[in-house]
Formats: C-alpha cells, sequence, structure tokens
C-alpha cells in the first residue's frame, strides 16, 4: 500500500503506485488539456506530483514537448540566475565487499588495481586539485569495513579540511559513501561534511535485488531507507539519484520524485540535490549488456521534466556526460556540475597507465578545469565556486525556504563573482581571466541591491589586494 509518510521503502517507494502512474501517463500522453493543466502547475513553481511529472515525460505532442523545454529553461534561469556551481570527486578507496554487477569495484573483480589513499595521499590529491582551483568535494569510497571503516572516513574529511596551501582550501566536502547507521550519520554530521549523497541506482525492488546480488548492498530497505536515518542523525542536506541505464527509465524516474516527496512529507525538506548519472563503461564493465540504456533527446526530457518537478532542488551532471550533451542540460535545469574529474583512486596526482585501470567509469568530458570554466564564461555562465550557505548554516529547510522565496538571490549571485574572482587572481589563463573579468564586469551591475552591491565591489578589490575568502 503506497504510504508517503512510511518509514517502510517498499511503502513510500510503492510498486503498485508506480505501476498505476506509468499506466496513467501512457493513457494521457496526448492528452492536450490534461498536459496543458500541469504546465499551468509547473509555471506557478510549486512543483509536480511524481504522476504529473510523468504525463509530461511521456508527451507525444511536438509543439508540448518544445514547451516542457522552454519552460524548464525559463525556470532554471528564473530560480538559478546564470550560476554553475563546480565540484570534483575525491576517491578513497576502491576496496568493496559488495556484488553490483554494473561497478568495477565488485568483489569478484579479481584484475582490478584495488588502492586505498593513505592521509598523506589524502594531502597530495588535496593540494593538486587545490590547484586547480577546486573549492568543492565529493569524496568516494567502496563499501568495505576493514579498509574503509567509518573512521577512516571521519579522518580522511578531518585531513582535507586541514590542508591549506598557498590561497587553496576546500570548503565543503560532500560524502558519498554507502549506507550506514544513524549513530554514523551523526559523526558525519559532526565532522562538518556538506551534502551526503546515495544513489539508489535504481527503485525496482526485483531489479535492485539482482543488480546487487552480495553484500551489505543487497538490503533493498536498508539502502532505500538511508535517507530517513541520514536526516534523522542531524543531516538536513542530501543527494539522490539514480544510474540511468539499469531499468526502464521511466520507472526509476517515478521512483525518484517519489522518494523526494517522501522526505518531503515525512523530514520536512526534499533532497538538496538529485542527480542523473548514465551508465558508462569501465574496467569490466561493458555498458552495452545493459539494456535499458536512453538516448541524448531522452536524457534531456529527463532532466526537463524533473526541473518542472522539484524547481528548487539542485541538479548534479558529472564528466560522465560528453561537452556537448552536458551543455544541452545545462539549459534544461542543471545547476551543478564536475570538472577535470578522475574516477581513479589517487588520479590526481598520479594518473594510471592504459594498463592499470581502477577507475570507476569511463570520464567522457576529459576537459581541464580552466577549460570548463572558460567554456561556461563563453556561454554567459557564471562558474561558482561558492560554499557559502553550508558554512553560514543556511541548509535544509532554511536553504529551502530562502530559495522558495527568493531571497537566496542576494547571496549566491554576488558569492558567484568572489569566488570566480578568487578563481582568476589564483588559477586561470590569461584567457580565461581576461574572459571572466569582463563577466564579472558586466554582472556585477546585475545586483539588485545597492548595498550589496557596494559590499562585493570592495571585496572584489580587496580579492586583487591579496585577500580571500568572502562570503555573504
Amino acid at each position: 500500500m503506497y504510504h508517503v509518510k512510511s518509514t517502510k521503502a517498499e511503502e513510500f517507494i510503492n510498486h503498485e503506485e508506480i505501476l498505476e502512474t506509468l499506466a496513467y501517463a501512457e493513457a494521457n500522453k496526448a492528452n492536450a488539456q490534461l498536459i496543458d493543466q500541469i504546465l499551468n502547475k509547473a509555471r506557478q513553481r510549486e512543483g509536480l506530483t511524481h504522476r504529473e511529472a510523468a504525463v509530461l515525460l511521456d508527451c507525444e505532442l511536438e509543439d508540448r514537448n518544445r514547451e516542457i523545454s522552454a519552460l524548464a529553461g525559463q525556470m532554471k534561469k528564473d530560480i538559478y540566475g546564470n550560476r554553475i556551481v563546480m565540484f570534483a570527486p575525491l576517491y578513497l578507496s576502491n576496496y568493496c565487499v559488495n556484488g553490483c554487477v554494473y561497478c568495477p569495484y565488485h568483489l569478484k573483480n579479481k584484475h582490478i588495481t584495488r588502492k586505498k589513499l593513505t592521509q598523506e595521499d589524502i594531502k597530495r590529491e588535496v593540494i593538486a586539485l587545490q590547484d586547480m582551483g577546486h573549492k568543492r568535494l565529493a569524496i568516494e569510497s567502496g563499501e568495505d569495513p576493514v579498509n574503509s571503516p567509518i573512521e577512516y572516513i571521519l579522518e580522511s574529511i578531518q585531513t582535507i579540511y586541514s590542508i591549506q596551501h598557498q590561497n587553496g582550501a576546500i570548503r565543503r566536502v560532500n560524502v558519498n559513501i554507502a549506507a550506514t547507521t544513524v549513530e554514523n550519520y551523526r559523526k558525519l554530521k559532526d565532522a562538518g561534511i556538506g551534502t551526503y549523497i546515495l544513489f539508489q541506482e535504481t527503485y525496482h525492488k526485483k531489479s535492485y535485488e539482482t543488480l546487487h546480488p552480495s553484500g551489505p548492498k543487497h538490503d533493498y530497505a536498508w539502502h532505500t531507507e538511508a535517507m530517513d536515518r541520514a536526516m534523522d542523525g542531524g543531516i538536513d542536506d542530501v543527494g539522490i539519484g539514480v544510474l540511468f541505464g539499469l531499468e526502464l527509465y521511466r520507472y526509476d524516474f517515478v521512483g525518484l520524485l517519489m522518494h523526494g516527496e517522501h522526505l518531503e512529507a515525512s523530514k520536512g525538506v526534499g533532497p538538496h540535490t538529485i542527480s542523473v548519472p548514465r551508465i558508462r563503461h569501465a574496467d569490466d564493465i561493458d555498458a552495452d549488456t545493459f539494456a535499458n540504456g536512453i538516448s541524448d533527446d531522452t536524457f534531456a526530457k529527463i532532466v526537463a521534466c524533473i526541473r518542472l518537478a522539484v524547481p528548487y532542488t539542485g541538479m548534479i551532471v558529472s564528466t560522465r556526460e560528453s561537452k556537448s550533451c552536458r551543455e544541452r542540460v545545462l539549459h534544461l535545469g542543471i545547476s551543478q556540475i564536475s570538472g577535470a574529474s578522475r574516477t581513479s583512486v589517487g588520479g590526481y596526482v598520479d594518473p594510471e597507465p592504459s594498463d592499470e585501470k581502477s577507475e570507476q567509469f569511463d570520464v567522457e568530458d576529459k576537459r581541464t578545469l580552466d577549460d570548463v570554466v572558460q567554456w561556461l564564461i563563453r556561454l554567459g555562465y557564471i562558474p561558482s565556486f561558492c560554499t557559502a550557505c553550508y558554512r553560514e548554516g543556511r541548509t535544509g529547510d532554511r536553504f529551502m525556504a530562502l530559495s522558495k522565496n527568493g531571497e537566496i538571490q542576494n547571496c549566491c549571485h554576488p558569492n558567484a563573482l568572489m569566488t570566480l574572482k578568487e578563481y582568476l587572481e589564483d588559477y586561470a589563463s590569461p584567457e580565461t581571466k581576461k574572459l571572466g573579468e569582463e563577466l564579472i564586469s558586466r554582472e556585477i551591475h546585475n545586483i539588485p541591491r545597492e548595498k550589496v552591491r557596494n559590499i562585493v565591489m570592495k571585496n572584489l578589490e580587496s580579492i586583487d589586494a591579496g585577500s580571500r575568502d568572502f562570503r555573504l
């Protein structure tokens, strides 16, 4: 039985409800009157139910599909402006006790090079990331209670935050590790993490159990209920996602939105971010053997429909996607991207030789961070290295309240400009710096409040003079 506030995974992600939703969407995919009603509701920026969003995803009326894309683009622009938040993943260990059939870390893979970073290794990796200009990391690790216990993760977080190299500093550490206990989530909260991220992979229970044949991750309920435990442990910014290509995309699209609805209903705030990765090739993994892969067109429509359904939730796309695909979905709702990512353990300091593969997936966008920053600037976006909301306590329901009344714009746009200025001064190539300075000169006039504009202009001068880390 479907119950959005239930603590049981099979009730808040209810199989029968998803099937009924898919049947409803199929029956109404050409229902112009209903689709127009849903689009009119979306324009109010109050979000859509999973059932309403499913109808838009299935819509086969081309004029309405163009309207879906246009509305998603306008909503993204109105709520997020032209800012794109930058981050990088940092892989700590690829030891893993699970049997996930889509991941090269799986226990039965005997030829992958297993690695675990020491704290000294982490320092070197972080300095390499700081030397690129990164301020925000997402740490990743396989699940292994011996090689990657919670104590190792906590020590690694402490190490990352402690490193100051020239003008570099990591100001926000997001964490993507396996489902754990409320007690361990409290420890992560006390360690000062930003967002706790955990992808469901698929919400279809039977498929989930087949795809995870062994290890702790085989337990569907334990994994699916992890965000509830994380929020019970005091973590109010959580990030969810599915791995598109494992199951039928419509099923997982509905499950993903149902998960967000559950968190909103039961915990008072939905997910801080939603990620939309697609399955990719990796060592021991042939993505072509998975029959549910999706095209770029379908992927773009998924992004647009998620944006309409959850207008105030951040959306992330990684370097799994190509430059052209990332550019397309930036216009449809994406608000965060990774840049210059390495998905191997220790890959920032020592790139792997071709015969020693430990990457979690093949990277499609292999450009440097400076290349990505310049590309964004040329597209008219402000690459933002801001971490202010997390550091100022604007998280969870406080962040969402500010987002919904538009007040967050008075912080995010100025902070984006100031952190971009830091990047330009410390890390940018001459061409990127020139283009970035021109962008800042234009954008400074778009700060509506004169008092805030004057503060930012003064801070930009101070950054020119060598000061760092200003935030509103």
